[in-house]
């Protein structure tokens, strides 16, 4: 487990309501998570009864209505992936949440008293299938369908890199309800629940460079039947568009998550350099190393005034996706170089899997690609302009 470090400038949101969330998050992570993160790296997925615990505690979906389970705010949600990241914790709690956003955005008020309260239990864990291996970022290239035949529909194709995909029994899929039709035409969202359903399977667990206890997977659908009243939507087509909504939502929660595990490598760089002996005295001592991490601290300084600005916004309902998409490509560019500099003066051992920096370094890469490559994101950024 990292080092827990508290950040040395409070952000503007925080009240006492959200400081006594965190301290039970914190416990609970540190007692629940921590003595156990290694086991799960090397099974590639966390324990079953680890989702009913989080959910037992409050943490999996703290922003809904109380009525589905949450009470809180996007800032309860804030603070949970904040203490995940600064103990170094690859868990699926941001993905099961966007799965629990769709369904309260666009479900109906059976659908959503159906599923959120056990999702808020971590009883139902979900996970969002849109990734094909032919079609990421280019969502329109997705060629798994689903055929209305009577009151179901029945569904063809596979996904990759799929979070939560093991352990995972309820999926927000991505489908073509209309094949004929081009580009974002004819996708919409389905609700799969895949128990002891007959069709759908999960592939192997996917060896990753980093991230080893984030259970990811391959589905695949194999004329699975699912009923028609589990689309999103009033209608079909809507998918695109759903997804769109919904993209701030999940950009945002990824720059937390973001500009919290760059501040934490800065952290612990910062007492490693202290202690780190050349040539005679510590690494603090030369210029270069004050330097850098001169540079460092102010880089997560300003991404951290942004990510909060970012925050406020969304408390105000008044969060754009293109800013939102300015946050998620400059605060994962902002985390992966912050941590580059940090294995640096990390020197060999900055190198080994012992080292949180280095588990850090190959956790944090993968943020530049999920979510909209950080090269897409350049591109809705410019469309604004």
């Amino acid at each position: 487990m990292f080092i827990v470090t508290s950040q040395s400038a409070q952000s503007p949101w925080m009240n006492d309501d959200l400081r006594m969330y965190r301290k039970t998050v914190r416990q609970f992570i540190q007692e629940k998570f921590a003595p156990h993160h290694a086991r799960w790296c090397q099974q590639h997925r966390p324990d079953p009864e680890a989702w009913t615990e989080a959910g037992a505690t409050g943490i999996l979906l703290p922003d809904l209505p109380e009525e589905y389970g949450g009470g809180g705010t996007f800032a309860h949600q804030a603070v949970a992936l904040e203490e995940l990241a600064q103990a170094g914790i690859n868990f699926g709690s941001l993905v099961h949440s966007i799965v629990a956003h769709y369904i309260f955005a666009y479900g109906t008020l059976e659908q959503k008293r159906k599923w959120l309260p056990p999702m808020a239990r971590g009883e139902l864990v979900g996970a969002i299938a849109m990734t094909e291996p032919a079609a990421g970022s280019d969502l329109q290239g997705i060629k798994t369908t689903a055929r209305r035949d009577g009151n179901h529909y029945v569904i063809n194709g596979s996904k990759t890199f799929i979070t939560n995909g093991m352990l995972g029994n309820i999926i927000c899929l991505a489908v073509k309800t209309d094949p004929k039709a081009a580009g974002f035409k004819g996708m919409s969202l389905i609700i799969v629940e895949t128990r002891n359903l007959p069709g759908y399977r999960v592939g192997r667990s996917l060896e990753k460079i980093g991230r080893h206890a984030q259970d990811t997977c391959e589905l695949f659908f194999d004329d699975v039947r699912v009923p028609a009243s589990n689309l999103l939507g009033a209608t079909e087509g809507k998918g695109f568009s759903q997804m769109m909504e919904q993209l701030p939502y999940e950009r945002l929660a990824i720059s937390v998550g973001a500009i919290t595990t760059a501040e934490q490598a800065v952290a612990i760089t910062t007492q490693y350099v202290k202690e780190r002996m050349a040539f005679g005295k510590p690494l603090l001592d030369f210029q270069n190393t004050r330097f850098k991490l001169a540079e460092c601290k102010t880089e997560t300084r300003i991404g951290r005034v942004f990510v909060d600005d970012c925050i406020e916004r969304f408390l105000a309902g008044q969060l754009d996706p293109v800013t939102a998409a300015m946050a998620k490509y400059w605060l994962t560019d902002c985390e992966c170089r912050v941590i580059d500099e940090c294995v640096q003066l990390h020197g060999g051992y900055g190198y080994m899997t012992e080292y949180p920096i280095a588990r850090m370094w190959a956790d944090s890469r993968v943020e530049r690609i999920y979510a909209g490559t950080n090269e897409i994101m350049k591109e809705v950024i410019g469309w604004s302009l």
